[in-house]
Parts: C-alpha cells; structure tokens; sequence
C-alpha cells in the first residue's frame, strides 16, 4: 500500500503543476475569468495566444508521461502502479490542491498518461483526435473519443479490469467536466478550432 501511496503522490503533485496559469500570471491576465474560465491548454490558445496553447499543450503532455515512467522506473513489479500514478497526474491537473482544486479538464494530461503506458496507442488516438477535430472543428469530440476507448484498449490488452475501473473514473470526470462545451456546441456558441486559429474570438 505505501508503494501505491507514494506513485498516487507523486502523481498528483506532478498534475497540480499548471503552464497556463504561469503564463498568465507573466502577461498579468487572470485566465479563469477569459475564455471559457479554464486554465487548461485549449483556454490558453483562445486567451493568451497559440504559442501558449502549444507550450501549456506539451507541458500538461509531458507531466502525465512523467508522472507514468517515474512510477515504473521506481516500482516496475507495482501491478497497475503506473495507471494510478497518470490517473492521479489527471486529477491532480483537475483538482489541484494549490489552486483550490480548481483546475483545467484533463484532456492534455490524459493524453500524457497514454503516451506513457502505451505509446503506439498514444500515437493512433493523437491522430484520430487531429482528424476528428478537424471534421468537426471541436477538439472536444476528440476528447470523448479518447476517454472512452483508451481504458477500453488497455482492459482488453492486460486482460484486466483494474485499467477500466482506475482510467473510467477519471474519464467520468473528465466527461462532466467538459459537459459545457457539449451544451455550447448544441446551442452554436462554442469556440471552434478555426475560429481560435484566426483570432474570432472575445476574451470576456
């Protein structure tokens, strides 16, 4: 139990780190009150530029890489000691004790936590979300793509539930986290992907 302790731990810590909120507080802008309130790598593009959505992006990415290969690296017999430990690196980007557990939706992180457990999956759900995104202009369909077929993936690959039960947590929370966005796409008033890239958008 201490060992899963000290990966869960560690994994947080790492998820409470958020690029967006440094970025901001250097432009002096408060991003939780721009955009869509989200201090996450898709509110930093609309907010403070493309070049801070891209950095926010890779940091949030590599946080959760880390978080996984740390957890291996130091408990390589610890079963599913790596699944908890990028779980815990989500939730910690979502619920981050450092910023009254109000942090962004997770998306960037989980993607991270993939790219570390199973990179040849990380790298077909990274292409399908670009091409999703791109069909449908919102990179929150991606989003649901990802958090419902990577735990999916990784229960039928070990031939366990345990990957369905720890990954389908967070992929619960990110789904209500994100059930603004899907509101907004059903009323038109989401801020798509085109948009952003040419600069249609109000910072209010």
């Amino acid at each position: 139990m201490m060992q899963y302790a000290i990966v869960i731990a560690l994994g947080y810590l790492l998820g409470c780190s958020n690029m967006a909120l440094y970025l901001a507080r250097w432009k002096k802008v408060d991003i939780r009150s721009h955009g869509s309130k989200n201090p996450g790598a898709s509110n930093a593009a609309i907010v403070l530029g493309w070049r801070a959505g891209i950095l926010t992006g890779a940091h949030d990415i590599l946080k959760a890489c880390l978080a996984v290969l740390l957890a291996r690296f130091l408990f390589p017999a610890l079963p599913n000691g790596a699944i908890a430990a990028g779980a815990a690196c989500v939730m910690g980007h979502i619920f981050p004790v450092f910023m009254r557990f109000k942090g962004g939706k997770g998306f960037a992180p989980y993607l991270g936590m993939t790219l570390g457990l199973h990179w040849k999956l990380a790298l077909i759900v990274m292409a399908l979300v670009v091409l999703v995104t791109l069909l449908t202009d919102y990179i929150v369909v991606g989003t649901a793509l990802t958090v419902v077929s990577v735990p999916a993936f990784l229960g039928w690959a070990q031939g366990s539930w345990w990957p369905v039960a720890i990954l389908g947590i967070v992929s619960l929370v990110m789904v209500y986290k994100h059930r603004m966005n899907f509101v907004r796409i059903l009323k038109g008033t989401e801020i798509g992907l085109r948009a952003t890239a040419k600069g249609e958008h109000k910072q209010t």
